[in-house]
């Protein structure tokens, strides 16, 4: 994944106001009411969301059965007039899709697709089988439906086209170094449980030279140690040459426990002389999803004075 150049990599038209906006639900269904409000938000900010009726299905804890899940996702791909794909909601689910997608038929039809939490099985299978940049971002049962839940800054750079962009983490950021210094990589990632339950399938990531960004919520801290040992003897932060995680809400065992989850981390990651951040607002967060993108060069900046990602390419077209 990570040793491929990056003039190589298929990066999607940018998104503009007034364009249309494909709503997909590959993993969980969601309430009808956030839905409509992050549609409503859509709106607002000029775009014109569109979706399939049949996105209202339930199969179980699933929205709707796996072909129409399937189905639904390539069908947006192709549509002419649909310039991203936004995801509902996460959940579980979306690692049914993996086997059923045609991903010839996607890597022909290049569109932003944004999401997180179990979307991530979807985001890195298509940057690595479809060589694709894909966006760990907000989504429209989620973020958008709340206020104050989209960083804006970040959603416009990343899908507009942006040269060159930083992001800049000050004292009220609550993003801290662990680790000091500096990495250059493709930035790469997601939530912590998809990214490992990956390990022994046909879809197991690829690390190699990775910026690797891991975020994941309400996971116990032994668990976060678990998955992240998980990786480690599966050789899969060998290669990595940067760490962030993410904000990790809700990650701990109880409110009086003796110890911070950035020691447990250290403890599996403190060793591999990278640098190493923590507290990046990516996916599961208080407020303000930060939309990063995957599969393009960045830059880790990790000192005692603060924390700086930089990504060095546009990751649209």
């Amino acid at each position: 994944m990570a040793d491929a150049k990056q003039s190589e990599r298929i990066k999607p038209p940018a998104l503009r106001k007034g364009d249309t906006v494909g709503i997909v639900a590959p993993a969980s269904y969601f309430p009808r009411e956030e839905f409509d409000a992050g549609c409503e938000t859509l709106r607002q900010m000029g775009y014109n969301p569109a979706y399939n009726d049949s996105i209202f299905d339930r199969d179980l804890y699933f929205a709707g059965s796996v072909e129409r899940r399937a189905r639904e996702l390539e069908e947006m791909f192709v549509r002419p007039d649909v310039k991203a794909i936004l995801c509902a909601r996460g959940g579980y689910g979306a690692n049914y899709l993996l086997p059923r997608l045609d991903i010839k038929k996607l890597a022909a039809n290049p569109k932003i697709f944004v999401g997180y939490s179990d979307i991530t099985s979807l985001l890195t299978h298509l940057t690595d089988a479809a060589g694709m940049v894909t966006f760990h971002g907000p989504m429209v049962a989620k973020d958008f439906a709340k206020p104050s839940g989209v960083d804006a800054a970040s959603w416009q750079a990343a899908l507009g086209g942006a040269d060159r962009w930083p992001l800049d983490f000050d004292a009220g950021s609550g993003v801290q170094s662990l680790v000091q210094g500096s990495a250059e990589g493709v930035l790469y990632g997601g939530c912590l449980s998809m990214l490992a339950a990956s390990l022994g399938t046909p879809y197991e990531i690829r690390t190699d030279g990775a910026v690797l960004f891991i975020e994941d919520v309400a996971a116990k801290p032994y668990q976060i140690d678990r998955m992240l040992m998980q990786l480690k003897m599966a050789g899969k932060l060998d290669g990595v040459r940067g760490i962030i995680f993410g904000e990790m809400l809700g990650c701990i065992q109880s409110p009086t426990q003796g110890y911070t989850l950035e020691e447990v981390v250290m403890r599996i990651v403190g060793d591999l002389r990278i640098p190493v951040a923590y507290g990046l607002r990516s996916g599961h967060v208080s407020k303000g999803n930060i939309t990063l993108p995957i599969g393009v060069s960045a830059l880790l900046n990790v000192g005692g004075s603060g924390v700086a990602l930089e990504i060095l390419e546009p990751a649209t077209g």
